[in-house]
């Protein structure tokens, strides 16, 4: 009822917002009145101290944004953690897979040898020299879809290298909202301190 009154009061006197606005600016004294004025008034105080708490992110949310942020940079270390494994099993695989085929390679050689002493030794043995050329062209097979499987494994190499620059991506994140986090938690205290300063 009495702010019923007071703009009653101040549209009779002929002021307008901007006029009463203006006198507090020029009246430190009148403005700091009027914040006393306003700070008495449970309903006013009641408003300001609610606007306020909404803004304010309390010790327990804290707790509970620290408690959520350490279970997910957990689940992503753990994330990591197997992925590097698998890397390293895949490194394993690939290993063995290049000395099968360096076996594969020195029995190649050995039977170009093999073929070359019978060419000199035995002119009448081209069926069986014949026979000798497929069943290199079947190596050269087995190599080249060794080879494709390799190119897969670098291929899921690439694709694990790529989710680990995503993981990166996402903790970086996370670091940036925990540094907005703060300076959040900052401002809301020394909008505090300044309201109880004023009060």
């Amino acid at each position: 009822m009495y702010r019923y009154y007071l703009v009653l009061g101040l549209f009779v006197a002929g002021l307008s917002a901007e006029d009463i606005v203006r006198l507090f600016e020029e009246d430190a004294r009148a403005r700091r009145r009027l914040a006393e004025l306003l700070v008495s008034e449970p309903d006013v105080r009641l408003a300001i101290i609610n606007a306020v708490l909404r803004d304010v992110a309390t010790k327990q949310d804290l707790r509970e944004l620290e408690e959520r942020l350490s279970a997910r940079i957990g689940g992503v270390e753990r994330r990591v953690e197997g992925l590097e494994r698998e890397v390293s099993s895949l490194r394993d695989r690939v290993s063995r897979l290049e000395g099968a085929l360096s076996q594969l390679v020195e029995r190649i050689g050995d039977l170009d040898k093999r073929i070359d002493s019978l060419d000199k030794r035995i002119d009448g043995l081209d069926k069986r020299i014949d026979s000798l050329d497929k069943r290199i062209d079947s190596l050269d097979e087995r190599i080249d879809g060794l080879d494709k499987r390799i190119d897969g494994l670098d291929k899921r190499i690439d694709g694990l290298d790529r989710r680990i620059d995503a993981l990166d991506k996402r903790i970086d994140f996370m670091a940036r909202v925990t540094i907005i986090l703060t300076g959040s938690v900052i401002a809301t205290l020394t909008a505090s301190i300044v309201l109880r300063l004023l009060g």
